[in-house]
């Protein structure tokens, strides 16, 4: 028996994602396998969570993952759903994967990421926090805490996560804590 037939058949959630044209603008809706079999546009949320360390929460996402299984994740954060606003799609991922809740999240920007069929426009927040997570365990293995430049040098990392957090660090915001 191969490894492959060993490893748990992926989950793809079924919920209505917010589509949006090459400009970001809403154009529609469409089930999650939808969106994914048509790679159409769409947009997502990348919180990184920092500790007073200076550290990121990395995540390493399950096997039943329906895009990169048992990848690491270096922010937490999904697709926005059908009519969600972008910062209460952040604050509902963030308290669905990491049990984060009550905690100020700090927009800093945008970007695209248009690679591997995928099609999104994210909003990359910044969350400080130091006290305990409770990890979603459809979603999250096990998280550890790295430096921004240890996190960016892991292999593995799902390349959304890795770009958020490059423009994160180029942005200078990965610094001390605030």
């Amino acid at each position: 028996m191969t490894d492959d037939a060993l490893a748990p058949a992926p989950r793809i959630a079924d919920e209505s994602i917010q589509l949006v044209d090459a400009r970001n603008r809403p154009c529609g809706s469409a089930p999650r396998a939808t969106m994914r079999r048509y790679r159409y546009w769409h947009r997502a949320t990348y919180i990184v969570v920092r500790n007073t360390a200076g550290e990121i929460c990395v995540q390493r996402r399950t096997l039943t993952k329906e895009v990169f299984p048992g990848g690491l994740d270096l922010a937490a954060g999904g697709v926005v759903g059908a009519g969600e606003a972008v910062h209460l799609a952040a604050r509902r991922e963030l308290a669905e994967e990491l049990g984060i809740v009550g905690v100020p999240l700090r927009h800093v920007l945008e970007f695209v990421h248009a690679a591997g069929g995928h099609h999104i426009f994210g909003s990359a927040y910044l969350v400080d926090h130091d006290g305990p997570l409770r990890l979603q365990a459809e979603e999250v293995a096990e998280v550890s805490w790295h430096s921004p430049a240890e996190a960016l040098a892991l292999d593995g990392v799902t390349p959304d996560t890795r770009q958020a957090v490059e423009a994160l660090w180029r942005a200078g915001r990965l610094g001390e804590a605030s």
